[in-house]
């Protein structure tokens, strides 16, 4: 307790016990009339000790001369003390409110502390996602910059290569431009030197070069040749492969795709024996293309094969199934007779590149009608070269049945449904490297593919039923 309040606690003490002791001892005389029985006044005084630790012990009050007026204890200060004690318990609630109100504000407190800490937590957590993702980003950014750069080198490659091939389309367009202009300068030469020194009775003028220059042309650096097919006695170089015939001596069928349905899947030599025909024929028959089923009717590879033959030879065929090859006009009428056939030409450039020409039907005319030729709608990417051929007959050295003056099969040197003479020739000379020097355009060409002076590495012609 204050000092006050101990003051306060002695002086009620002190006046109950006054008040005790008055009416123990009866009424109190009044001052005069104790001053009148005494006879003389008494001074009185008194001593209160008041220690300001707690009273463990009696209160001494001593008498004495009475203390002066302003040193007594009266009912205003006891009214004063009372006031201050109010105001210190009003006080003390205040400060025990403001405790209580402290005491929660400190509990928040913890509780923001706590939460502080938490999202701190938080935050280091978010900012670690933040530095990951960035720095994952950058690598992104990184390889996205390493893949633009090689995009622009490829891109830069391909226009380089762009400019090259366009180069070499320039070049290739001026050499066949002076193939031409030496082939027709040959032959004017030719035909002055007859004039001049030959009484020999002049020869049907050749058949017009084909203007032909196609956009597709087989990019290849050309190599000027003059190398000629050889004879059929003379072998293959060891350079070129060789095919492995796949002969089989079951059957004979009556076509590829009955060879196909009779379980054999591999491609090779079968004997056939088309309807109306008396004898088989060995033939080989292509399981790899297209769902198989296909019957080759000529092959062109190496060159092993000399096609330029007569009427007899290519009615009975000739060369070898495994490799170079005509199958004959009989047996191809045979065999197109039998039921609908399709046709599938497929050509090969010197760069290795494969392209085909696909006609919807295909069957030859009989004999009496020269083997006319029968062909369906076109489709493929190697360009229609040969519907201009369509409904022509059959054209050999002894037998000319195209339209033009002279004979097809002298200046193209091979047999063909020839018309005046026509667009394509893949009976032709087999000349290698592609583009070739000739007086006339004898080589293997397909002239929307290639131009007339374009002599293919490899061609195909095969045919199946219609599904």
């Amino acid at each position: 307790m204050s000092p006050h309040a101990w003051i306060l606690c002695a002086l009620l003490w002190l006046l109950t016990g006054d008040r005790s002791q008055s009416a123990s001892r009866g009424p109190v005389p009044s001052r005069k009339r104790r001053l009148a029985e005494d006879g003389e006044p008494k001074k009185c005084s008194y001593t209160f000790l008041v220690p300001e630790q707690r009273i463990t012990g009696p209160i001494c009050a001593s008498q004495g001369p009475s203390l002066p007026d302003k040193e007594r204890v009266t009912q205003t200060n006891v009214a004063d003390v009372h006031e201050i004690l109010t105001k210190q318990r009003l006080e003390m609630d205040r400060l025990r409110l403001i405790v209580d109100v402290d005491g929660n504000m400190v509990n928040e407190m913890k509780l923001l502390r706590k939460e502080s800490r938490n999202m701190n937590s938080r935050v280091t957590q978010l900012y670690m996602q933040l530095l990951h993702e960035i720095i994952r980003k950058r690598d992104n950014s990184l390889e996205l910059a390493a893949l633009e750069a090689r995009v622009l080198n490829g891109t830069a490659e391909v226009l380089r290569v762009s400019g090259l091939y366009r180069e070499l389309e320039l070049r290739f367009s001026t050499v066949a431009a002076l193939v031409n202009n030496q082939s027709l300068l040959i032959a004017a030469l030719e035909e002055r030197c007859l004039q001049v020194y030959g009484n020999h009775p002049r020869e049907p003028p050749p058949p017009p070069l084909l203007q032909v220059v196609p956009e597709n042309i087989p990019v290849y650096v050309p190599r000027l040749s003059n190398e000629i097919q050889r004879s059929p006695g003379v072998p293959a170089p060891e350079d070129r492969p060789t095919r492995q015939a796949n002969a089989s001596l079951e059957g004979p069928f009556r076509d590829c795709v009955q060879v196909m349905q009779a379980g054999h899947t591999a491609s090779g030599a079968y004997l056939l024996t088309p309807e109306g025909s008396e004898t088989p024929v060995q033939a080989w028959c292509e399981h790899d293309v297209d769902r198989g089923g296909w019957t080759l009717i000529q092959r062109r590879s190496d060159g092993s094969v000399n096609f330029f033959r007569n009427w007899d030879s290519y009615k009975k065929g000739f060369g070898n199934v495994d490799g170079e090859h005509w199958l004959g006009l009989e047996n191809i009428y045979n065999l197109g007779k039998q039921e609908d056939y399709k046709l599938l030409v497929e050509l090969e450039d010197w760069m290795g590149k494969k392209v085909y020409a696909a006609y919807s039907s295909f069957h030859l005319e009989p004999e009496s009608q020269a083997y006319r030729l029968r062909l369906g709608s076109y489709q493929g990417n190697a360009g229609d070269s040969l519907t201009s051929n369509n409904g022509k007959p059959f054209t050999t050295l002894d037998h000319d049945h195209d339209a033009f003056s002279g004979n097809c099969a002298h200046f193209h040197k091979a047999g063909w449904w020839f018309s005046a003479c026509g667009q394509t020739n893949l009976n032709g000379v087999w000349y290698s490297g592609g583009v070739y020097r000739s007086r006339f355009q004898d080589g293997i060409f397909w002239a929307d593919y290639g131009g007339g002076f374009y002599s293919m590495k490899s061609v195909r012609m095969m045919i199946r039923p219609v599904d």
